[in-house]
């Protein structure tokens, strides 16, 4: 199983939508290395749901439901979609100031390429994180 992270600015689509709605398809990514992500991800995968612009902090963990298939929202083949519903928030958010003072978390795809709206954890980060947010 592989480890995730997606932002959604909460103005457009909060953590307290995403769980009134149960799930979603997350669209609109019109980056290639995001896409590429989530091409990548399958059934099972466990993602954290980021606040960004607003908050900047991890929030909760979703759970994908459905691999990656074309975004509805658009005609052009490049781009697509994963489903993905609410698993559990996490009960204390993990801030982006929190994650970049940490040394296990310096080489996270949230720190290094802030633009990817789609990126990749790593078991080590994933636990780290869970750890933070128990405290």
């Amino acid at each position: 199983m592989m480890h995730w992270l997606v932002k959604s600015e909460p103005f457009k689509y909060s953590w307290d939508q995403f769980v009134k709605d149960k799930s979603t398809f997350w669209d609109g990514v019109r980056n290639y290395g995001a896409r590429n992500n989530l091409r990548d991800m399958k059934k099972g995968d466990e993602v954290f749901f980021y606040h960004s612009n607003e908050g900047k902090e991890i929030v909760g963990i979703a759970k994908v439901i459905k691999e990656a298939y074309q975004d509805p929202t658009t005609e052009d083949t490049n781009w697509v979609v994963v489903d993905l519903k609410p698993v559990k928030k996490l009960k204390h958010p993990v801030s982006l100031e929190v994650i970049k003072a940490h040394s296990a978390l310096q080489n996270m795809d949230l720190v290094r390429l802030q633009r990817l709206s789609v990126g990749k954890v790593t078991d080590e980060e994933w636990e780290t994180i869970l750890t933070l947010a128990e405290h």
